[in-house]
């Protein structure tokens, strides 16, 4: 919701408030579009966008939405990471891939190279010389792909936020999905990490938007 909405949604909040009525701001305002439509039967309620793809309008967006399922659940029981592990986060990175919780029982298998990867995980402190070697890995990844920053140094820099040769978070070179706090953060925290990132997958929407956009 952009800052006109989220202003509208305040106010009318304010509005329910002084009413006696305890409402979220995000009820209140398709309170106000119910209302306006009952006055106006001819007016739209404006949907969201999981309402879009919950009900398609048409049959040419349920066989696209259909297909949508399919290609992310594939995507997201075969989330393949390219190894890049920098610094001593690595080293929980191959905690989580290890028996105890054991990353293939979901579909994560770690590649060695970036033609066969899906998933980049940033594990440890980027430097400025690593940095064009991190964005060339990137690129050299095929389509769809995502990145996870592991750690406070990937995050943000880190302890090393203030030194001359560190990236201030690998953000500023690819962009970036998930972010996992911790230094270093826990092979539960990077697990936790792969499945939030799993549910994003599960929320693209490729062939719906391209559908809907011609």
């Amino acid at each position: 919701m952009n800052s006109i909405g989220l202003s509208a949604a305040r106010i009318s909040a304010r509005v329910f408030a002084r009413s006696g009525a305890r409402v979220a701001p995000t009820q209140a305002l398709r309170a106000i579009s119910t209302s306006a439509v009952q006055k106006n039967p001819s007016a739209v309620v404006p949907r969201t966008h999981d309402e879009i793809i919950a009900k398609p309008d048409s049959a040419g967006e349920y066989v696209l939405s259909s297909l949508d399922k399919l290609y992310n659940w594939a995507f997201t029981a075969s989330t393949w990471p390219m190894t890049f592990g920098l610094a001593c986060c690595a080293v929980e990175m191959m905690h989580m891939a290890a028996a105890r919780y054991d990353q293939d029982r979901i579909g994560i298998v770690f590649r060695a190279t970036p033609r066969q990867s899906d998933v980049m995980i940033v594990a440890g402190t980027l430097t400025n010389k690593m940095a064009p070697g991190l964005r060339k890995v990137y690129d050299q990844m095929p389509e769809p792909r995502w990145v996870v920053s592991m750690g406070s140094c990937a995050n943000g820099g880190g302890y090393y936020h203030y030194s001359y040769s560190v990236v201030r978070g690998c953000d500023r070179i690819v962009p970036v999905d998930v972010y996992v706090p911790g230094c270093p953060p826990t092979a539960e925290a990077l697990m936790y990490g792969m499945l939030q990132l799993q549910k994003k997958i599960k929320r693209n929407r490729v062939t719906t938007m391209w559908y809907r956009k011609y």
